[in-house]
Order: structure tokens, then sequence, then C-alpha cells
């Protein structure tokens, strides 16, 4: 078996140890046919993706090159296995990864389970999505982001990360674990500072370790931010945060037995 990774730079790990795949052809070829999942690319795709605007006039030939060297490649990597992972359909190209052997397959899998447990089951939830939020080594790809598709997916991925992030820490919240990510969670908001979700727990989690006035100038300077960047005003659900906030609302408490403001 090989397992994929592109959560981070390219990595393809095999049982005796890490493959490299040498290139940017090659790692950009890779990257499109694992972030299809499966799915066929069709070769003016591939082309499109891996040459550009500079696609050499014999593309055809070329891809064909690109891609009898990935076989071989892989072939090397399996010598057991019968059949080649790379083949080639009327509608494209398609490499064959099966469960388990991507990542980034694993970790959205990983992502919808926490969420169907919804709010009754906070440990187990918290739990799942810490395990598939340490699947990340760094940017999608390394930050070799090739052409359109690979950076449509590595968009689509990030923002599986950003629910991942949101799904916990309203767990860890729901848990009464609001001092311990605390730190994590105002540094998140810093990070993403226009995304409010993030805001709110900010708020919530200060509020619950007893920062009222603190939580309040969270919410006070995200106003002035979305002001000023996005000329809008604070959606209800932060809002709502920040009245009740103000009225001390019980909801607020984080109580694993209580609804943490219905807000997700």
């Amino acid at each position: 078996m090989l397992r994929f990774s592109i959560l981070g730079a390219l990595q393809i790990r095999t049982a005796s140890g890490p493959a490299e795949i040498s290139g940017d052809l090659q790692r950009t070829l890779v990257q499109t046919l694992l972030v299809s999942e499966g799915q066929s690319v069709s070769g003016e795709a591939l082309v499109e993706e891996m040459w550009g605007e500079g696609a050499p006039d014999n593309q055809a030939n070329a891809l064909q090159a690109h891609v009898s060297r990935l076989r071989r490649k892989l072939r090397g990597l399996e010598p057991d296995r019968t059949t080649s992972r790379v083949t080639i359909h009327p509608s494209g190209y398609r490499l064959t990864v099966n469960e388990g052997e991507l990542d980034a397959a694993e970790f959205v899998r990983t992502v919808r389970q926490a969420e169907t447990l919804g709010s009754g089951s906070p440990e187990e939830a918290a739990r799942l999505l810490r395990q598939a939020l340490a699947m990340w080594r760094g940017p999608v790809f390394g930050g070799f982001t090739g052409g359109t598709l690979c950076q449509l997916a590595g968009a689509r991925y990030e923002e599986y990360r950003m629910r991942a992030m949101e799904l916990r820490f309203d767990a860890e919240l729901r848990l009464g674990r609001h001092a311990a990510v605390l730190a994590e969670l105002a540094e998140t908001h810093t990070s993403h500072p226009l995304r409010e979700r993030f805001c709110e727990q900010l708020m919530i989690a200060l509020y619950c370790a007893g920062r009222q006035a603190d939580a309040l100038d969270v919410f006070r300077r995200m106003r002035r931010h979305l002001a000023d960047e996005l000329g809008i005003e604070p959606s209800p659900a932060l809002r709502q945060v920040e009245s009740a906030i103000l009225s001390h609302d019980p909801a607020l408490s984080g109580d694993v037995r209580a609804p943490l403001l219905q807000l997700t």
C-alpha cells in the first residue's frame, strides 16, 4: 500500500519510507490526479494544469511521456502490484487511490463524521477533530499549488480545515475547556480576522474565563475591522454573542448539557 499526502508538501510513503517525486511537472501531474480522488482527468485538463499557456507543440506526446514516467515510478514502489495505478480511459487519465491512502480524503471523511455527531457527543467530536487537524503538515501541496484544478482543490480543503477548527472549538467550549483553548483561539482569530465564527468563540471563551471586558473589546475591534475592510456590520450571530455577554446569558456557560447559543 502507498500513502499519499497533500496536506503539506506532496509525499508518497511506502512500507520502506518516503519516495520522492522529482520535477515540477511530475509533481503537478501527481497532485492533479490525486485531488480528482479517483475520477478521470482529461488530457486537455492535465496539459493546462501542467504547462498552462506554455504547453509544447507536441503536448499529447509530452503528456504521455510524463504519464509513462509516473507509471514506472509507481510500479517501482509497488513491485508486487499486478495492475498499474495510472490507467487511461475514454474520459482521460485516472490514478487509483484506495480508501485510507490519501490524507486529504481521510481528513474530509473524519470532519464529516465529527459533524454528524452534532452537539450531543462533544468529547468524541473533539477527539475526531483533533485527529483530523493533526493530519496537516502545512499548506496544501506545501504551497506548490500548480494550476486551476489544484488551486480549487486547495481552497476546498482549506475551507474544510477552517470548518474543522470551528467545530473543534465548539466541542471544547461545550466541554468547559475555555482556558485550555483561549490562547489558540486568540491566535486563530488574529490569523483569520474576517472569519466571524472564530471571533464569536473567542468572545465566549474570554467571558467564561471571567474576562467580560476583554470579550466585549474583541467585539468592538471586530466591528471596526469589518467596517474598515468590508464596509459591513457584524453578523446577527456575532451581535447575538455580544448581547448574551451583556445579559450574562447562562447559555454561555459551555455546560455540556446545554446548547452553546445554537450558533453552529
